[in-house]
């Protein structure tokens, strides 16, 4: 018995969510069609509705999409892992919130017996704001892969360069994380479908993908040497680590997309240069 295909909305009905999230899905790379038809339309098979059911699972347990990759290429015990980390974060984030509740029941107490005191309410908010900005790298890291990464810096950058990067690293906010996580977010599954689509290193869209690229970089390094060597030196340690081993989940290109990447860059650069 042959397999069944279905179109775009049939197979978004079926699965109870849109077209629009399924071109989504294969444009950052989760989830391809099984074919394409004649006449090019998208055609998805049952196998396919079964990964979009995990995908699904994965992003109402909290996991975001750059996760959700990984989780699906991760073996079964990376997966464990993986699972304790988001129960990790989530009783944490269970346990902010019954502070924050607890500052609230502070609050209306305080206005009852006094209307105008506002000053404590305001003290008990900076406290919590404190608090929030000091721990929500524990929501994301174990104490054991904050120590693999101290580590890794460890072995990576020089003296001079932690020191730098320590002093820029206690202003960075959750909210800068979540930037960085979506804009290299796209940048990794950006590269993934340029080399799928056989796209040339020197076109404008790849070029686009290198400025910006470069400019998450140079956000970074803030064009210190010392942090860009150590950078290079960091992600050389990672790669050579056990994939059980290593304290973040970070997509590995494959040798098609490094030579990609290489190309581009250096088009890139050359450009830059005689643009001036």
């Amino acid at each position: 018995m042959g397999r069944r295909f279905y179109t775009s909305g049939q197979f978004a009905r079926k699965a109870s969510v849109t077209v629009r999230a399924l071109r989504y899905y294969d444009q950052v790379g989760l989830l391809s069609p099984s074919r394409h038809s004649e006449a090019g339309y998208r055609l998805y098979s049952d196998d396919d509705l079964a990964t979009l059911q995990q995908i699904l699972a994965l992003k109402f347990l909290g996991f975001s999409l750059e996760e959700i990759r990984a989780c699906r290429g991760a073996g079964p015990r990376r997966l464990s892992e993986v699972f304790a980390q988001q129960k990790a974060m989530l009783r944490e984030k269970r346990a902010h919130l019954a502070t924050i509740i607890e500052a609230i029941d502070k609050a209306e107490t305080l206005l009852r017996e006094d209307p105008s005191a506002w000053e404590s309410i305001v003290r008990i908010i900076e406290v919590m704001q404190v608090e929030k900005k000091n721990d929500w790298v524990d929501k994301y890291f174990t104490p054991e892969q904050r120590q693999k990464m101290d580590e890794l810096s460890r072995t990576s950058y020089s003296e001079a360069a932690r020191k730098k990067l320590a002093t820029r690293s206690r202003r960075w906010t959750e909210e800068d994380q979540k930037r960085a996580d979506e804009q290299w977010g796209w940048v990794n599954a950006e590269i993934k479908r340029l080399v799928a689509a056989g796209a040339d290193p020197a076109s404008p869209e790849a070029q686009s993908w290198a400025k910006v690229r470069t400019g998450l970089l140079r956000e970074f390094s803030q064009g210190d040497p010392e942090i860009e060597g150590g950078l290079r030196n960091w992600w050389k340690n990672f790669q050579a680590l056990p994939e059980d081993q290593r304290p973040v989940q970070v997509p590995i290109p494959n040798n098609e997309e490094v030579e990609f990447t290489q190309k581009a860059m250096r088009i890139y650069k050359q450009s830059a240069k005689e643009g001036g």
